[in-house]
């Protein structure tokens, strides 16, 4: 049996933590499913090797250097996946997402970042226009009833019953047989 301390435990968490951040590219950022597994591969191999503490200088070197050449990208990224929080957050609490439909949109010249709102940031893409934030219209389902969901008949509903139940591993005979264990059990005392 091998017994892992929280140290140990706390000490991956952070070191994931602090290498997803860094290398935090997404498939589509890739030409090739190919490219981004191999990506992930070394990506996972170098958070294996500081966890265990294999050739540390030589990965923490190698990170600084990614830092430094995909800085602007690493940004991007960490601002899109800020967006897509705001926004998961946003659509939890049932608020629309705000979205800066003043056209007042600056650019700034560094790092090519729209500032809109107070708090609020829209990375450009190259032709300079800000990317859009926030989710579209979702289409409505078909046959969805007054009530909100979707309007079945009464058989349908006892089918999809009967067959939750089935994978859920509840069955009528299941319920019968303890039943009757019960009802006979208590007999016998």
């Amino acid at each position: 049996m091998v017994v892992v301390s929280a140290t140990t435990y706390n000490k991956e968490i952070a070191i994931r933590r602090r290498i997803s951040s860094i290398f935090n590219k997404r498939e589509d950022d890739f030409p090739s499913l190919r490219e981004y597994n191999d990506y992930l591969e070394e990506v996972e191999d170098m958070t294996t090797n500081l966890i265990e503490g294999i050739d540390v200088p030589a990965i923490e070197a190698k990170i600084a250097k990614y830092q430094e050449e995909n800085a602007e990208q690493i940004m991007i990224n960490r601002a899109r996946k800020a967006e897509e929080l705001a926004a998961a957050m946003a659509a939890s609490k049932g608020q629309p997402v705000q979205t800066d439909t003043d056209g007042a949109t600056s650019q700034s010249s560094q790092a090519g970042i729209g500032a809109g709102a107070p708090g609020h940031y829209a990375p450009t893409v190259p032709g300079g226009q800000p990317r859009p934030t926030g989710m579209a219209p979702q289409p409505i389902p078909v046959g969805v009833g007054p009530e909100g969901y979707a309007a079945d008949d009464e058989e349908m509903m006892k089918l999809r019953a009967e067959r939750g139940g089935r994978a859920g591993g509840w069955s009528i005979e299941l319920s019968k047989r303890r039943a009757i264990e019960e009802a006979f059990g208590s007999i016998w005392i």
